[in-house]
């Protein structure tokens, strides 16, 4: 064999050497299954519970279903196996529910203030007509 040829060969040998290494570690990276996002559900899950006992059924279904359905695609991703988007949903889970709990929470301060005007009113009332009673 002439030795430009076997040089080549040497070369394409290599090459073909370090191409099959690339491969392998990439796939060995690409089929290391990541851990489900447990820390994230969890917290989702809470977030939820909590909202459900500010009563956000009432002042925020919307979000709280949104809540729901993200943690229910959360895990449906987990048994697919695609941890990234199981945490992706876990945590626009636990956002929605949050947001849930803020806004009843505003709903809640909201109907305070208009009871506390009503009264301040009926006692206003009250007293000018205690006042034109004199």
């Amino acid at each position: 064999m002439h030795q430009s040829t076997y040089k080549k060969l040497i070369r394409r040998g290599r090459l073909v050497s370090g191409l099959a290494v690339t491969i392998v570690v990439l796939a060995a990276c690409a089929s290391t299954p990541s851990p489900p996002p447990t820390n994230h559900m969890d917290a989702a899950r809470q977030a939820i519970a909590i909202a459900e006992q500010s009563d956000a059924r009432q002042f925020a279904g919307a979000e709280l279903d949104e809540a729901r359905q993200y943690l229910s695609q959360a895990e449906r991703a987990v048994m697919s196996e695609d941890m990234v988007t199981a945490e992706r949903f876990a945590l626009q889970s636990r956002v929605s529910a949050e947001l849930a709990s803020a806004r009843t929470e505003s709903a809640k301060a909201e109907e305070i203030n208009r009871e506390m005007r009503r009264s301040a009113e009926a006692l206003r009332d009250e007293m000018r007509r205690t006042g034109d009673q004199r």
